[in-house]
């Protein structure tokens, strides 16, 4: 019973991390991408919000159900989807620590340009490729993960 309750803890929380991540990167992107500075500043808010409340509390979640897991499976470590599975979870979480610097900035700078009733400076645009480009090996690696995790491949 203890590893089905973990097991369901650990996938809850995937879906939650995973679906937050991809969510609040839509909403921003495409709420950025329209141009509309009013809704750029609201979005981000949330998304900021988001990512602490949701992401962050997951993100801490996942390694501690996941270890939990292979130890009541008495799975090594070593075991190379396992591996394989903690090393691009460090690589997603390396992508997703700047991110959230990211996103706050972008998200004040976007405010102060709606207060000052300017055009966003050069700065935010350059978060926002920033951010956008840490999206695409942190996508990649949750998607190679829930590969591994549902393949276990030798």
């Amino acid at each position: 019973m203890e590893y089905l309750i973990v097991k369901w803890l650990h996938v809850l929380s995937s879906t939650v991390l995973f679906g937050t991540g991809i969510g609040t990167a839509f909403y921003l992107l495409v709420a950025v991408l329209g141009g509309d500075l009013r809704l750029t500043v609201g979005v981000s808010r949330w998304v900021v919000r988001a990512d602490w409340l949701f992401t962050a509390t997951t993100a801490l979640l996942q390694p501690l159900t996941g270890f939990w897991l292979v130890h009541l499976a008495g799975i090594p470590l070593s075991t190379q989807w396992v591996a394989w599975s903690i090393a691009l979870y460090a690589l997603a979480i390396a992508c997703w620590l700047p991110v959230v610097w990211l996103q706050v900035r972008m998200r004040d700078l976007a405010a102060r340009a709606l207060s000052h009733h300017t055009e966003l400076e050069d700065a935010f645009w350059r978060c926002f490729t920033a951010w956008f480009l840490l999206g695409i090996p942190a996508l990649c690696a949750f998607l190679a993960i829930f590969w591994l995790m549902v393949a276990k491949p030798a």
